[in-house]
């Protein structure tokens, strides 16, 4: 049997007792949300006598962040609003070195601190000395990188550079900077997600093209993160563009004639053409003799029109930025847009470059070869430009959730620049909410946001499509599924400002009264550019937008109400005025696994809930689906759990929350306890008790592997899940409740009623039903909890040939009830 434990000393951490002076900063708080590791992304004030003034936002900070004599925090910039907020953002630091991805911003008006929000990394006893010099970790980053070239080791690109930025001293070569950093690459489970000491680079990469920030532990010369830079993704001209027919466009002069240079925007737009090559300083200007660029002349077999594309697209893009929303460029300061047209990265090869993207400093296009056309449409121009507005503002880490959000922002403002240059030049051929329809070669587009799952995207929070996150984003997982699931956001955004209803993949029902997309765009910008952080989540996403919403327009709004009732929607918290989940006045304690490599829990189902999934990273947020169940009622919970291979025994534990006080500590709240080494539906029973609250409140879902594991607190191997549950006909519990009816062990499995064979199965798997009973449907899933296809139920036995290998959840009904199993495809 694998042994899961490795020989190593486990770090106990104890809990902090709260002081008297802590308790008195704890009444001046309205309402607090958590970040994932337990500190606050949100905290909101009460407005009284004793409010905290603007210049005791170190003190705010001290006091909610509970700073210990380690912990710094040092204002980096202060802004003022349209609305008359002043923000101070404040950078971390530990030791006197800086926190990476860890910010929190002071959120005042009228003198008073309205809120404070970010992200606060809680480090204790971290080893601040490096064993590794930045020059012996520089090695180890290019060596994970492999690039056959870097741009520092191009004399012309780095004279090239000296000249750009008009300073002799400028260099493409790394200087390492010390920092801390979460670990993001381990394999050693210990160390996964720890804060770490580490060595940061800027490494640009000629051959191929990439740019990325390459993070090496300062003590063991291990990367553990990599955030990428580059996304994947005075006279008047007319031009003939590709996309977007004659268009008028500011432009300069230049010996011979006209270029693509202006100087009438921020510090100017400038396009250039890299003639099919990867270099930036051998690129040069397009010239036109006459000021007139027509379609003779540029739409040719080189595809020189684009050229008016990237020039247009970007003026348009810095127009809709300063017009829209009073930003001047990208970096709110006037910042140069340059463009790069017939970029490609391999130059000679004969197949052109399948991509655009924003490098950190400019804009790159390629021209495209099987799948695309050149890829400077308009929606794309607004979409990359995007991305160096996220780099000025939430600069949302590219993995995992905060990189599926600096996708979906980017797909936001795309959608956001075509819409208001359609609207202005009358334009054609466009769609707002399909993005990339213009540079498909087999029509189509790269991603709907109206329709996600058309092209392969989520439209819910961990539903169809949905690509698990990972302790170890790459390359070939696409950073965690940034953009796929950048999907939810993209979706969300387009319920607010366009309005929808229906059922999402989780089973609620909901309905969204659209604000229109300018509203939208205003409670994106402000929730992108005010209240997201580094490292923000989806949860904190919908936090951050509500207050956004909220200083706009008001509590209570119908912009409130909307931005609330499409997060709902696409699986993010509850509906607005609706009973789930429970009030935002109740804090919840965090549960988590710290491993699910070898279990995790694959089903559960209450009523209407029933959720079947893989490995959620040791916790699922599910408090936006819910049951209603009746106070004296009898109810019955199934559950089983998911193994990557051996069957362990684990500890299940059920928790409800009956008196709505914020824990699980009550007496009768802990429904279900026991053990099991089944992989089959497990089942218990229990009944609420009469003295039960009435209203919504909390289900905790508990599995570890240890027996001792309690509702709170983290735990090594396992998972939990959190739902809510919605109780009518109850009482206002008292402070202490009797003792539960009904057991509370496990119950029968159900395993034992569904049989299946072979199993692992290579072609054919054998179903039959307790009792001869009929099959009337069977559903086959993923670990994803995606619906697998291309299978057929024939004469009592299923066809898995075509099934990849790997472990599936079997669902199958005799059109009364359901029955679950998993099965190991060979």
């Amino acid at each position: 049997m694998t042994n899961k434990y490795p020989t190593a000393a486990l770090l106990l951490l104890g809990g902090l007792a709260v002081s008297t002076a802590q308790a008195q900063d704890l009444s001046r708080v309205q309402s607090k949300e958590l970040n994932d590791n337990g500190t606050p992304f949100l905290v909101n004030f009460k407005t009284q006598a004793g409010a905290y003034k603007l210049s005791q936002a170190d003190q705010a900070l001290k006091d909610q962040l509970q700073l210990t004599s380690d912990d710094q925090m040092l204002r980096a910039k202060t802004d003022i609003d349209e609305l008359g907020f002043v923000h101070e953002k404040y950078n971390q630091y530990y030791k006197g070195i800086k926190v990476e991805q860890a910010s929190y911003t002071v959120h005042a008006r009228q003198n008073e601190v309205a809120s404070i929000s970010g992200q606060f990394e809680r480090i204790k006893g971290l080893n601040t000395t490096p064993s590794l010099n930045a020059q012996a970790a520089l090695q180890q980053a290019m060596a994970f990188v492999g690039a056959q070239k870097y741009m520092w080791q191009d004399a012309r690109e780095e004279a090239g550079l000296k000249i750009m930025e008009n300073n002799a001293n400028a260099t493409y070569q790394p200087k390492g900077e010390l920092v801390i950093v979460r670990n993001s690459r381990t394999a050693d489970r210990a160390l996964a997600g720890k804060a770490t000491l580490a060595w940061k680079f800027d490494i640009y990469a000629q051959q191929p093209v990439s740019r990325a920030y390459i993070y090496v532990d300062a003590h063991t010369g291990e990367v553990v993160l990599q955030d990428n830079i580059i996304k994947h993704a005075a006279a008047t001209a007319t031009f003939a563009t590709a996309y977007s027919g004659t268009r008028s466009l500011a432009n300069g002069t230049a010996t011979g004639g006209y270029n693509l240079r202006e100087v009438t925007r921020g510090l100017g737009i400038e396009t250039y053409n890299c003639k099919k090559g990867s270099s930036y300083t051998a690129a040069t200007d397009f010239i036109d003799a006459d000021n007139n660029w027509t379609a003779t002349e540029y739409n040719n077999a080189n595809f020189d029109n684009v050229a008016g594309d990237a020039h247009f697209g970007a003026q348009a893009t810095y127009d809709y930025w300063k017009l829209v929303h009073n930003r001047n460029s990208f970096d709110n300061a006037g910042a140069k847009i340059k463009s790069y047209v017939h970029f490609d990265d391999t130059p000679g090869d004969g197949v052109g470059y399948e991509n655009a993207y924003w490098n950190g400093s400019v804009m790159t296009y390629g021209d495209g070869a099987t799948t695309f056309k050149p890829l400077a449409a308009l929606d794309v121009c607004g979409h990359e430009i995007g991305h160096a507005v996220c780099e000025k503002t939430a600069n949302l880490t590219y993995q995992n959730e905060s990189g599926a959000m600096n996708e979906g922002f980017s797909d936001i403002w795309g959608a956001c620049v075509e819409a208001r240059t359609v609207g202005v030049y009358g334009l054609t051929g466009k769609s707002t909410w399909l993005i990339g329809e213009e540079i498909k070669k087999s029509g189509g587009a790269l991603r709907s946001m109206s329709s996600p799952n058309t092209y392969g995207q989520p439209d819910t929070y961990k539903g169809t499509y949905w690509k698990a996150t990972t302790t170890s984003p790459t390359s070939a997982n696409d950073y965690g599924g940034v953009h796929t699931n950048s999907g939810v956001l993209n979706y969300w955004f387009y319920l607010l400002a366009q309005g929808g209803s229906g059922t999402n993949d989780i089973g609620s029902a909901y309905s969204v009264t659209g604000v229109g997309i300018d509203a939208a765009a205003k409670i994106a910008y402000r929730t992108e550019s005010v209240y997201l952080t580094a490292s923000s989540t989806y949860a904190n996403a919908r936090t951050a937008a509500i207050s956004a919403a909220t200083d706009l327009y008001g509590a209570g709004s119908a912009q409130v109400t909307a931005v609330t009732n499409a997060w709902y929607a696409v699986g993010v918290g509850a509906a607005a005025g609706g009973t789930t989940p429970p009030p935002t006045t109740v804090t919840y304690c965090t549960s988590k696994g710290t491993s699910v490599a070898y279990e995790w829990i694959d089903y559960v189902k209450l009523g209407t809930i029933a959720r079947t999934s893989g490995a959620d990273g040791g916790y699922y947020d599910g408090t936006a689906s819910s049951t209603s169940v009746a106070a004296g009622s009898s109810q019955t919970i199934s559950f089983s759990a998911g193994f990557a291979s051996t069957a362990y025994t684990e500890y299940w534990k059920v928790f409800i929350d009956y008196n709505q006080d914020g824990d699980f500590i009550d007496a009768g709240e802990t429904v279900v306890s026991g053990s099991s080494s089944s992989t089959g539906t497990l089942t218990s029973t229990f009944t609420v008790p009469s003295t039960a609250k009435s209203g919504a409140t909390r289900m905790r879902v508990v599995m570890s592997d240890a027996s001792a594991t309690t509702s709170c607190g983290s735990y090594s191997y396992g998972e939990t899940e959190d739902y809510t549950i919605n109780i009518s006909g109850g009482t206002l519990a008292p402070e202490t409740l009797p003792s539960l009816a009904g057991g509370t062990t496990l119950g029968a499995e159900v395993s034992k009623q569904l049989e299946i064979y072979p199993n692992p199965a290579a072609d054919v798997l054998n179903i039959s039903l307790p009792n001869g009973a009929q099959v009337q449907s069977v559903v086959i899933t993923d670990l994803r909890g995606a619906k697998a296809a291309g299978v057929r139920f024939e004469n009592g036995q299923l066809n898995v040939a075509s099934l990849a290998k790997g472990l599936y959840m079997l669902t199958v009904s005799d059109g009364q009830k359901s029955f679950h199993q998993r099965f190991m495809k060979q």
